[in-house]
Formats: structure tokens, sequence, C-alpha cells
């Protein structure tokens, strides 16, 4: 089934402007963590529940956040991102997620420490962001990013063994996704060249 919320308020929060910076994704994200637990159903109602964009950037953020370090979090990230990185390739006018990971939930006090995390370097990032290079983000060429995040998820829980390689890759994935979120192409040719730095750095620890 599409993401929606079953309750009159989440009715309200859906309908709500879906973010266009990280700022605006983390304020989404502090708000759902004012709960004693946080689902993941309660962050997508926070954050959108049809924008694609918002939904790539969420789990890509809490994967470079301390969250990473909870057991579980970066296959269930993976998970999410796959899924909402292939219906968008796919053609999907909105995405769905099982209730099973719908239901996930972390403590609301590891996600507002998280949000305070990331604060600092959302804030350095939305000062950098205007719209550029939107060719990168129209067909045929907007399908790169997706593919290329398609690609990190599906290798992302492999990484593991590696420490903090999930958290860089996440890192990858939180550029891609900013870049389509606030339509700058500089972001995703940024992502392009800090995941071959980072390939390429695994390769060497390897």
């Amino acid at each position: 089934m599409t993401i929606r919320s079953k309750t009159g308020e989440g009715a309200r929060r859906a309908a709500r402007r879906a973010p266009e910076r990280l700022s605006e994704v983390l304020d989404a994200l502090e708000r759902a963590a004012q709960r004693g637990a946080v689902s993941l159903r309660d962050v997508l109602a926070e954050t959108g529940e049809r924008a694609f964009a918002p939904l790539l950037l969420v789990p890509a953020l809490l994967l470079v956040s301390p969250l990473s370090s909870i057991p579980g979090v970066p296959v269930l990230g993976a998970a999410i991102l796959i899924l909402i990185a292939g219906q968008r390739l796919l053609g999907r006018r909105t995405p769905w997620l099982p209730d099973m990971l719908m239901r996930r939930q972390v403590s609301g006090q590891r996600l507002r420490a998280a949000v305070a995390w990331l604060r600092r370097p959302a804030a350095w990032v939305d000062r950098r962001t205007r719209r550029r290079l939107g060719w990168l983000l129209r067909p045929p060429f907007n399908h790169l990013p997706l593919l290329a995040t398609l690609l990190i998820a599906f290798i992302m829980p492999f990484l593991q063994v590696v420490p903090f390689a999930p958290s860089l890759a996440a890192a990858a994935i939180a550029l891609l996704a900013t870049g389509m979120l606030t339509r700058d192409g500089i972001f995703v040719l940024a992502a392009g060249a800090f995941l071959a730095a980072v390939a390429g750095g695994l390769v060497w620890a390897l």
C-alpha cells in the first residue's frame, strides 16, 4: 500500500509542504522525536509521504549519524533506500513501504541526539545549495543518482566488516539525495567524486 497515516492528524501532516532544505528535513525529524518511541511511520508523517527525495535523505542522514552504530540499523536503512530508489526508477508516483518497516522504532532521545549531531553540517550544506546544472536532474540523466543510490544501498550491509564504511556509503547517498532535494547538480557531481575517493580507500584498505 502507499505510505499514508491513518489518523486525521496524520492526514494534516501529510498535506504539509515537502522539505526543500536539509534543515527542514531535520526540523521534521525533531518534531517526530518528541515521542518516547518513534516509528518510521511517525517520521514519514512529519517529512511528507509523497516526495521521494526526502524519503531517500532521511535514512541516509540517520546512517551518517551515531544511530548507525545500533545493530540492524544499517540493514534497515539499506532496505528502505532500495525500496524507495527502486520504485522511483520504475516510475511509481507515490512511494510504498511495507508495514513491517513502517512499525520499526527508535527511541525519541536517540533520534533527537542524531538530529542535534547533524545540525551543523546540514546548516553548512544549506548555505551552499542553489539550483545549478539542472540537466543532471532531468531525464534521462536523473536516473543516474537513483541507480547510484540503489547500487550503494545493495552493497551497504556487506560493508559493515569495514569500520565506518556504511556511514561513508550513506554520506554519498546523502549527497545524491541533497542534490535531488535542492535541485543542485553540483552535489550530484560531488557525490560521484566522493564515491570514487571512498572506493579507492576501500580498495587500499582491503
